[in-house]
């Protein structure tokens, strides 16, 4: 039997590799189970017996040869890619890195932090609510009957009979009381939710209330706070005054001003020209409030204020229109 054929096709096919795929088919095309060497090999059933010896012989000769030289071939080529990929990976230490683009804090996020970090530092600790609320919680424990006008669907979100969407964050003021004994001295951040929405609010909006309940607590305890607070975050140097105001759930109630950071004091278009900017509520915890959580009223006293975190970023960045806090202009945002 001449195998001559055979050898030449061998060769030939090996000698048109011209990458690592190509080895691979002609791998298969050559040696495989169904390849051109198993065709040669069916036919030695067709020859005489002293044929088919010897014709076997040289076939699987060939096969040996043939199988180590697309190893070698093989071997070349996967040394190439190698080098490739290795060319392709490699990182030049000494060229400039790339600068990634840093996200920042949202200026309300920032205002947050702050106030917390300030009233912390005075003692208080955190405490927290859920936004949806039952009537309870978010009116009647705060001493605001049924016929309040807060409680009309024009300015509270009901979600469903008996349950809204938080107003305040006073609830958790209420919460922590009925589940904690006395003394208490918190602050409750979080969000809100009123129907509301113009340059100076918006339908959700953030607080801050704060809480401090003991034996002889007075309001001079309250003005003391409030002084440190303003002076940290305004600067030592802040005005502060006091206005007689009503809220249900405290009283006496006060309104509380700073003096204006931007005319400082002389009157300006921020301030409506009083020199005078309106920063936060406060006052003595309405006697009705402890008997609803079950305190005693005749032995303890207590202060509450709560403050818009938005109002007091847009003091203090200058921002005009609360709604450039939701609007994520990113040339805003990257101001802060």
């Amino acid at each position: 039997m001449d195998i001559s054929g055979l050898k030449e096709k061998v060769t030939s096919e090996i000698s048109s590799v011209k990458n690592i795929e190509d080895i691979k088919k002609v791998k298969v095309f050559l040696l495989g189970r169904k390849g051109l060497f198993a065709e040669f090999l069916d036919t030695l059933k067709t020859l005489d017996k002293d044929l088919r010896k010897e014709a076997g012989r040289s076939i699987n000769e060939l096969k040996v040869w043939t199988e180590n030289k697309v190893k070698e071939v093989e071997t070349l080529y996967e040394e190439q890619e190698k080098i490739k990929r290795e060319a392709a990976s490699w990182i030049d230490v000494t060229m400039p890195g790339k600068t990634p683009l840093i996200g920042k804090k949202h200026p309300i996020t920032q205002t947050l932090e702050e106030i917390t970090r300030i009233f912390v530092s005075l003692g208080f600790s955190v405490a927290e609510g859920p936004d949806i609320e039952i009537e309870y919680y978010n009116f009647e424990a705060l001493n605001i009957p049924g016929d309040h006008p807060a409680r009309d669907m024009q300015d509270t979100f009901y979600v469903a009979p008996g349950t809204v969407l938080r107003t305040h964050t006073s609830p958790v003021q209420i919460r922590t009381m009925e589940s904690q004994l006395p003394p208490v001295k918190i602050i409750a951040p979080g969000a809100v939710y009123r129907c509301d929405h113009d340059i100076s609010h918006t339908p959700m909006f953030h607080q801050v209330e704060g809480l401090l309940v003991d034996k002889n607590i007075r309001f001079s305890d309250l003005k003391g706070i409030l002084s440190m607070f303003i002076g940290e975050m305004f600067g030592k140097d802040t005005t502060l005054r006091f206005r007689p105001s009503y809220f249900p759930f405290t009283e006496p109630s006060a309104e509380v001003d700073m003096g204006c950071v931007i005319c400082a004091g002389k009157g300006c278009r921020l301030c409506k020209d009083t020199g005078w900017l309106e920063i936060l509520g406060s006052g003595m915890v309405h006697p009705q409030v402890f008997r609803n959580v079950g305190y005693d009223q005749e032995e303890l006293t207590g202060f509450a204020f709560g403050m818009g975190v938005e109002r007091i970023a847009m003091i203090k960045f200058g921002i005009d229109d609360i709604r450039q806090f939701y609007y994520n202009d990113i040339r805003f945002l990257s101001q802060f």
